[in-house]
């Protein structure tokens, strides 16, 4: 039986997977993991995930290989372009090197175009022609699903929407002051916290996650949550905020794409109940009603295996 290979490259771990379809189920049979190599060349990384291929797969029963990565990268020409978090990866030609070794046919995405693929196949995308799938975790990216199909763009940059600006004012991510990705990631809910907790602070206030103005740094999305959780009114409220920059985002991407469904990943699945009702509150005020109408907002399905269905997903994507 024909397996499909998948390889996870991330800037502190990477993985490789192996499965089966099983109909229309993926199958996962096997996974080895292993920390990035600092300052190791490219090409010696690549050695070392080939070699944990052929640890778990004979190379004849390799039916395509999967590869998803942090971009920039060119997944046309499966190169990858010099990724923030993998320094020293510039113009690396990953597909051709997997190609070479295994006699088999390699692709290549990044990881939210990849996560998209996953969803959409076997999680909380199944079914739908035209779908949005949102990271939400360190960071905010998006995978497009459009007319049954990848949507990458002229030079695989679509998607980036946690560039969009939100406000003149607010958190910076993706180098922007007020970004989607500013308001909406472990570190935009992290930066807000900051700032309420100095202002209670300053007011003499007690805050339940952050123990004085001297470890502002230590504040996380994770605590903030925990405290919200336990009913902290102040976390609440962050996440409140959290929320409604998360409806004005969506409200966005709803009425260009009319979606029929978006699934949202990591922070979101787990604080759905913290985010949605402000977040429905502002899509329903800003949203064309034809188009709101049609499009579900749900948690991703497949939690914390996605990175390994990623991977295997692009390697299925690309048999068909």
């Amino acid at each position: 039986m024909k397996q499909f290979v998948g390889v996870d490259i991330g800037g502190t771990k990477c993985a490789v997977s192996l499965g089966y379809m099983d109909g229309t189920d993926l199958k996962i049979t096997k996974k080895e993991k292993t920390e990035t190599p600092k300052g190791l060349a490219p090409e010696r990384v690549l050695e070392m995930l080939a070699d944990m291929v052929s640890q778990i797969v004979s190379p004849e029963e390799i039916a395509a290989i999967g590869i998803s990565c942090g971009g920039p990268l060119d997944s046309k020409r499966g190169v990858i372009l010099s990724p923030p978090n993998l320094i020293g990866w510039d113009h690396v030609e990953i597909t051709d090197f997997f190609e070479k070794r295994f006699h088999v046919h390699c692709a290549l995405q990044n990881d939210a175009n990849a996560c998209a693929l996953a969803e959409w196949r076997f999680g909380a995308g199944r079914g739908t022609e035209n779908m949005v799938f949102f990271t939400f975790g360190t960071g905010l990216g998006a995978g497009l699903i459009l007319n049954g199909k990848l949507y990458s763009g002229t030079n695989d940059m679509a998607g980036e929407a946690g560039h969009i600006r939100l406000a003149e004012f607010g958190p910076s991510g993706y180098g922007k002051v007020g970004s989607f990705e500013g308001f909406c990631s472990g570190s935009g809910i992290a930066q807000l916290a900051k700032t309420k907790a100095l202002e209670a602070f300053q007011q003499g206030k007690q805050v339940s996650f952050c123990k004085n103005a001297d470890v502002l740094d230590s504040i996380t999305a994770k605590g903030v949550a925990d405290a919200a959780n336990a009913g902290d009114e102040l976390a609440l409220e962050i996440y409140r905020l959290c929320g409604t920059y998360l409806g004005r985002g969506l409200s966005v991407i709803i009425d260009i794409l009319n979606p029929e469904r978006i699934v949202i990943g990591s922070i979101y699945t787990r604080c759905e109940h913290l985010l949605k009702d402000a977040c429905e509150q502002v899509i329903k005020k800003e949203c064309l009603p034809h188009t709101a109408s049609v499009c579900e907002i749900v948690p991703a399905e497949l939690s914390e295996q996605i990175g390994d269905y990623a991977a295997l997903a692009v390697a299925v994507d690309a048999t068909n």
